[in-house]
């Protein structure tokens, strides 16, 4: 009991020091920069000009108006649109294999999908050019289909990165209440399929993904790589826009952008505040729906068509993608390229440096990631699967909280101690954003380990650490390793973390995709980003391969652990 006790203090301290000090000091230094203190630009008081100054920012209000309705409305037709194709395919399609269909939208990093919907919506893309022929066009239409000043593009972006997400969510959380049982009872009392969902299942639910719909909310009302790529320009959504006022030229613009910072993270709370009340509004409908006795409801047939289209259209990006990384000449309206080249995938020149340092960051953080959710979890059981649920809560900080809002003040923190525009750095600011992420993946395979196989190898003379390096990672190493791919698609999509405590001179295949996806050459986004999306695609074939070889000589341990 004391081993636990010290092993899991040791790792709520290293979590701590690593997690909510580095997110507290970030805060506190973006704080004091937003109230007019910034020694470095020599401003020693305090005042209110940062905030005069933002509220002075041309297009202000428009920014917060796309944000707020870009950010709320993409959430609700995500939530909707998963919820609804869960109910349609509920029963039909296997939980295993829906959820295994969705892993590859889901492994894609979110600029890179956004680059591949940007070609296939712009008015020289894909879908324009196959409409070509029927609307006549020789030359492309005049049409904003991209950067539209409503964000339309931005929303059509963040549904085809969310719907998945909380698909895989909700299809996880059915097999925690015993849908099927349920279903067939309320069957049996002449209630409709659809009501049974949404009068039985849906509030049994809706507690086990509420956290999930609130990290897709908080994203999305603070998103910025996809929103550069997609979004609106002139203005662009707020987090676009502070981004571009921390790396102005000029420095003073660095009080603005704080003070905005600190906005933003208020913009997210309103989110989460509208959020529990909706919650709490649709328990009340709800309550005087279930009294009326109604045993019908609308069918999700609807939104499972919906989803469909839109996985077809991720399906199509991802092509997009391939085809103009090898494309050489393609002309309007050619509805395949004319001419074919390998040139730019064979300048490795160019890109080999991008790919080598993001790869060595993926590991980094990804090793420090699952090394520490394993001694948390290893913790957790010697100390009789007693949880600290304040600690535990502490682990979705950063999912919750706007990066904008704490990494411009973690940079300064890393200037001060000369780590700023260092690798390091980026590994320690993407490990705060990917160890969430492995736990998350982790916990439930390691708490539904069978306790069998650790009390036999403790009876036969196993100590703790023993039994931990003997018994449970050759057991639970296909939940290890899944969980180490995740976090390898999480560090491949940092943006902000490697932006920021980079200083610019870390560059990454996501940093420079997203610089390079305002640039007039396809074919040259078109590597960074297939070859972006690559990398978690490899994480995650070697996370279904490697057990296979390993275990190959052993005996089946598949009712040792859930697959």
């Amino acid at each position: 009991m004391s081993d636990g006790r010290g092993l899991r203090g040791l790792v709520l301290l290293v979590v701590g020091t690593g997690l909510l000090v580095p997110i507290l000091a970030g805060l506190a230094e973006t704080a004091a920069a937003a109230f007019g203190h910034l020694p470095a630009l020599g401003f020693d008081g305090w005042s209110l000009t940062a905030w005069q100054a933002l509220a002075a920012e041309p297009g202000l209000t428009t920014s917060l108006r796309l944000t707020l309705v870009i950010g709320l409305g993409a959430t609700a037709l995500s939530v909707v649109l998963a919820m609804g194709a869960v109910a349609a395919l509920a029963g039909r399609v296997p939980a295993a294999r829906g959820m295994r269909a969705l892993a590859p939208f889901l492994a894609v990093p979110h600029a890179a999908m956004a680059i591949g919907l940007a070609f296939l919506l712009a008015p020289s893309g894909w879908i324009a050019r196959g409409l070509a022929p029927m609307m006549g066009w020789v030359l492309p239409p005049g049409l904003a289909s991209v950067n539209d000043p409503w964000g339309l593009a931005l929303i059509l972006g963040l549904l085809v990165k969310e719907v998945p997400f909380l698909m895989l969510v909700t299809w996880s959380a059915l097999g925690q209440i015993d849908a099927a049982r349920q279903m067939a009872a309320g069957r049996a009392l002449g209630y409709a399929p659809a009501a049974v969902w949404v009068k039985v299942l849906l509030p049994q639910l809706w507690p086990l993904v509420r956290l999930p719909v609130a990290v897709a909310l908080a994203y999305a009302l603070s998103v910025v790589d996809m929103a550069i790529i997609l979004g609106p320009s002139n203005p662009p959504v707020l987090a676009v826009a502070l981004t571009r006022w921390f790396f102005d030229p000029d420095p003073a613009r660095i009080l603005p952008a704080a003070a905005g910072a600190l906005v933003q993270a208020g913009i997210v709370a309103l989110g989460l505040a509208l959020l529990c009340g909706a919650e709490r509004l649709a328990r009340w409908l709800g309550r005087r729906w279930v009294q009326a006795g109604g045993r019908r409801a609308f069918g999700p047939g609807l939104a499972a068509v919906l989803v469909g289209g839109l996985l077809t259209l991720a399906a199509l990006a991802l092509l997009a993608l391939a085809v103009w990384s090898l494309a050489w000449r393609w002309s309007f309206p050619q509805l395949l390229p004319e001419s074919w080249s390998l040139k730019f995938w064979l300048a490795s020149g160019r890109w080999g440096a991008a790919l080598g340092m993001t790869l060595w960051l993926a590991m980094a953080s990804t090793a420090l990631s699952v090394a520490l959710a394993i001694l948390w979890l290893e913790a957790e059981d010697r100390g009789q699967r007693t949880r600290a649920r304040w600690a535990e809560a502490l682990i979705y900080l950063p999912l919750i909280l706007p990066q904008i809002a704490f990494l411009y003040g973690l940079n300064v923190v890393a200037l001060r101690a000369g780590l700023s525009g260092h690798p390091g750095a980026v590994i320690w600011g993407q490990a705060i954003f990917v160890f969430p992420y492995v736990m998350i993946a982790l916990t439930a395979p390691w708490r539904a380990l069978d306790p069998r196989l650790t009390r036999a190898a403790a009876a036969l003379g196993a100590g703790p650490w023993r039994r931990l390096v003997r018994v449970k990672l050759p057991v639970l190493l296909r939940p290890i390793l899944t969980a180490a791919a995740i976090g390898v698609a999480v560090s491949v999509a940092q943006y902000l973390p490697t932006l920021f405590l980079g200083a610019g001179r870390v560059a990454t295949l996501t940093t420079e995709a997203v610089t390079l996806s305002s640039s007039s050459d396809r074919r040259v986004v078109a590597v960074y980003a297939s070859l972006q999306a690559l990398v978690p695609f490899v994480a995650y074939a070697l996370a279904a391969l490697l057990p296979a070889w390993v275990h190959r000589n052993r005996r089946d341990l598949a009712g040792a652990v859930p697959a």
